[in-house]
């Protein structure tokens, strides 16, 4: 009997469609995906590995990442680069994180009025283009027709007011709060989706044992919340040592006043594909990118192998 219902239950398996439509129509992401991410990464990893000797690309194995890390020109500007992109994140992490947990939190609030419009109007910014963001903040801050030194005169605060984006000391915070008020309704909105996914059962217990309000909140949601909050810093992580169009618009290729706001993505772009009087370096380019994706990889990793095991017992 039981053979006879083995043997019946292996027909079924073997007799069980073969689902070729599922190929079939992930086939053309993955040829697009391929064609715009993996090759175009292999490429880049490839060339770094080649220089141009003689007319002719030739094989120099790390040699490239040797001019890179010892010769002095180069690596002056890689390690301020590199020493830049870690303030640009960290700014990030400390003012638009939190600012988008604190907003997310009263969002959530079910007798706030209006809830609807804050949302959008805090998420619009996200939508705007680059050039846009970077185009009106010039002229916001602008020291000659820019509307800032008026506001800040109307509150008695017209002393403090200078120039910004024009001084090598502040020109790198005032470029990083200007992304953080373009991106804080990204991690607004994933917070909150983590916030509405709590069970209500969790929350009428609480409220059963007289935690309400933030303390409700700090006690309660937070730790609930904590998966989303990793998956928040590391989009934030990732975003940050990928940034380009922003610094870009806002301060130029040569990212100044003096190298100030220059990060990774805008020395890529100077050495790749050369700026003014310099030529473009592809070789070097590429292992600048190289760089890049090897930081941004080792900090996934620590996420994903680290951290984000960690958390998971906060989830449902």
């Amino acid at each position: 009997m039981s053979s006879a219902i083995s043997s019946e239950d292996s027909f079924q398996t073997s007799a069980r469609p073969k689902r070729w439509h599922i190929l079939v129509f992930l086939l053309p992401a993955f040829i697009v995906y391929s064609a715009v991410m993996i090759l175009p990464l292999i490429e880049t990893l490839r060339l770094s590995l080649f220089n141009t000797v003689d007319g002719q690309s030739t094989f120099v194995g790390f040699a490239n990442f040797q001019v890179l890390f010892g010769n002095e020109r180069w690596a002056a500007d890689f390690w301020r680069a590199l020493k830049n992109n870690f303030v640009f994140f960290i700014i990030h992490m400390l003012v638009q994180n939190p600012l988008g947990i604190a907003l997310a939190a009263m969002l959530s609030i079910p007798k706030l009025r209006l809830a609807t419009f804050y949302r959008t109007a805090i998420f619009l910014p996200t939508l705007l283009s680059f050039v846009i963001v970077g185009f009106i903040w010039k002229l916001i801050l602008s020291p000659i027709w820019g509307i800032t030194p008026f506001f800040m005169d109307l509150v008695g605060l017209k002393a403090f007011f200078g120039p910004w984006l024009g001084k090598p000391g502040s020109a790198l915070i005032a470029v990083s709060l200007i992304s953080v008020w373009q991106n804080v309704g990204i991690p607004m909105m994933l917070i909150y989706a983590a916030l509405l996914n709590i069970p209500d059962e969790v929350i009428e217990a609480a409220e059963c044992d007289g935690v309400t309000g933030w303390s409700q909140f700090w006690k309660i949601k937070l730790p609930l919340i904590l998966p989303a909050i990793g998956m928040v810093s590391i989009l934030t992580f990732v975003g940050n040592f990928n940034a380009f169009d922003l610094i870009y618009t806002v301060q130029g290729a040569l990212a100044g006043p003096d190298g100030a706001t220059d990060i990774l993505g805008t020395l890529l772009y100077r050495t790749f594909f050369g700026f003014q009087l310099q030529l473009g370096d592809r070789s070097m380019g590429a292992t600048i990118a190289t760089v890049m994706f090897m930081i941004i990889l080792a900090g996934v990793s620590l996420y994903l192998f680290g951290i984000q095991r960690r958390v998971r017992r906060y989830q449902f």
